[in-house]
């Protein structure tokens, strides 16, 4: 149970991390993606592939 309480643990703070500095290079152009539960969730769960598709649902909208 600890192991897997660590290892989601990580992944939440990679998610963070990932988006953070994703925002962090783009925010330049113009373009933020919101840190909040649901895009952290995505991402915690997804991975790149989760950040992509928001981007993907990002440039849709716009």
């Amino acid at each position: 149970m600890k192991n897997k309480l660590g290892t989601l643990l990580k992944k939440i703070v990679f998610a963070f991390g990932l988006i953070y500095g994703i925002n962090l290079i783009l925010g330049k152009v113009g373009i933020c993606i919101p840190i909040n539960y649901i895009t952290l969730s995505m991402t915690t769960l997804l991975g790149v592939p989760g950040l992509l598709s928001i981007f993907a649902i990002f440039f849709i909208i716009k």
